[in-house]
C-alpha cells in the first residue's frame, strides 16, 4: 500500500480509501465485515462513511452503515488501526427523514453525537459536510444553477466554530468538505484563517475519467491551499468497469438495481469515451477498472481514492490498482480521449 497524510496534519492515510455506502443495503453486515477485514489486511487504513448511508437513502436504513462499522470495531478492537471519516447530511427533500434546518450548531451537534453512538467510538478522525446547503452544480448538474441557487451562502463562521468546539472536545480531529466548489472551498479556508480557526483539510468530490471537472478550478485550490481531494465514484458507479457497455445491465449490479444513480454517467458521450478507454486498457494488459483507478492514484492533488465494491473480487481488483504505474504513453492516450470527449458525465 502507499500512504500519505491528511494535509496539514500528521494523520497517516492509505492512498486507497474504503467506501462504505452499500453496506446495509446491497451488502450484509457479514459481507461488510469481510471487506473491512480484507482491506485492513492489505494496508487500507482509511474508511469513509456518512450518516446518510446506505444509498439509496431512506428512513428505514438511515444510519445502518455506521452501525455496521461500529459492530466491526466492537468485534475486532481495530478502532485504533483505522482513520475513520464520516459526514453530516446536507439539506433538501432527499434528507428530510434525517433533519431540516441546514448546518446550524444544533444540527451539527446532533449529527456528530449520533454518529459516534452508531460507530461505537469516542472520536471521528475526519468529519465532513456532505454537500452545501446552497445550490451548486453537483450530482449530475453540469452548470451553476444560478436561477435556483440561494442568494445567501452558508453560515461559514458558525459552522467552523461549531466544528472547532468538537475538535477541542476530542470528538472529531479534523474537518473536510464534500461536493464543494472553488468559491465554497476558498470561503471556508479564508474564514478559518481570518478567525484563527481550523481549516478544512480535504474535499470529497466526484472524480473519474469521464468526470474530470475537478481540474477546472478546484485542482489549483487543492494544490495551492493544501486541501486534498478524496475522489469518490472513481469508477463512475461502475460504468468505468465497462460492464454496462452495449446496453448491458448485469444482474445484481448497482446500475441495474438503482438505475437513477448511474444515469448521469450514461449518455452517448460517456459510452463512446468508456469504449475508448477500454481499448487503451486492453492494449496495455489492464482491466478498465485498473486503468481508471490507477489514473486517479497518481494525480498530485489526490490525497486518497475512495473505492467501493459489493463483491470481494471487485474489492481485490480495486485495491490492487495502487500497484499499477501508468506509463507516459498510457497517460498520453488517456488525455487524447479526454481532449476528444471532455467530461461527458457531470
Amino acid at each position: 500500500m502507499k500512504y500519505t497524510t491528511l494535509p496539514n496534519t500528521d494523520i497517516k492515510v492509505s492512498k486507497i480509501c474504503l467506501g462504505t455506502m452499500t453496506w446495509g443495503n446491497q451488502n450484509t453486515e457479514a459481507e461488510a465485515h469481510e471487506q473491512m477485514d480484507y482491506a485492513l489486511e492489505k494496508g487500507v487504513n482509511f474508511f469513509d462513511a456518512a450518516e446518510l448511508y446506505p444509498v439509496p437513502a431512506n428512513a428505514q436504513t438511515y444510519g445502518h452503515t455506521e452501525k455496521i462499522i461500529g459492530s466491526w470495531f466492537q468485534k475486532t478492537g481495530n478502532r485504533e488501526k483505522v482513520v475513520l471519516a464520516s459526514k453530516i447530511a446536507g439539506g433538501g427533500d432527499y434528507t428530510a427523514h434525517i433533519r431540516t434546518g441546514g448546518f446550524i450548531k444544533k444540527n451539527i451537534a446532533d449529527a456528530i453525537e449520533n454518529s459516534l453512538k452508531r460507530l461505537q467510538t469516542e472520536y471521528i478522525d475526519l468529519y465532513q459536510l456532505h454537500w452545501p446547503s446552497r445550490g451548486v452544480n453537483c450530482f449530475g448538474v453540469r452548470d451553476y444553477p444560478y436561477k435556483t441557487s440561494t442568494k445567501e451562502a452558508e453560515n461559514h463562521l458558525e459552522i467552523i466554530e461549531t466544528l472547532h468546539d468538537f475538535i477541542k472536545q476530542g470528538k472529531i480531529r479534523q474537518f473536510g468538505l464534500s461536493n464543494e466548489t472553488p468559491w465554497g472551498t476558498m470561503k471556508y479556508v479564508q474564514t478559518a484563517e481570518q478567525h484563527n480557526l481550523p481549516r478544512p483539510v480535504t474535499i470529497q468530490n466526484s472524480y473519474s475519467l469521464i468526470h474530470r471537472g475537478y481540474e477546472i478550478g478546484l485542482s489549483e485550490v487543492s494544490m495551492r491551499e493544501n486541501v486534498g481531494l478524496l475522489a469518490y465514484s472513481p469508477l463512475a458507479q461502475g460504468v468505468l468497469s465497462g460492464k454496462y457497455l452495449d446496453g448491458n445491465l448485469p444482474e445484481g449490479a448497482r446500475g441495474t438495481l438503482f438505475p437513477r444513480f448511474i444515469a448521469r454517467y450514461r449518455n452517448e458521450g460517456s459510452e463512446k469515451a468508456v469504449a475508448l478507454y477500454l481499448e487503451i486498457a486492453k492494449k496495455h494488459g489492464l482491466t478498465l477498472s485498473e486503468l481508471s483507478l490507477a489514473f486517479i492514484n497518481q494525480l498530485p492533488f489526490v490525497t486518497s481514492n475512495i473505492i467501493g465494491a459489493t463483491k470481494m473480487d471487485q474489492l481485490k481488483e480495486n485495491i490492487n490498482s495502487i500497484y499499477i504505474d501508468l506509463s507516459e504513453e498510457i497517460l498520453e492516450e488517456i488525455n487524447a480521449v479526454h481532449v476528444l470527449i471532455p467530461n461527458p458525465a457531470p
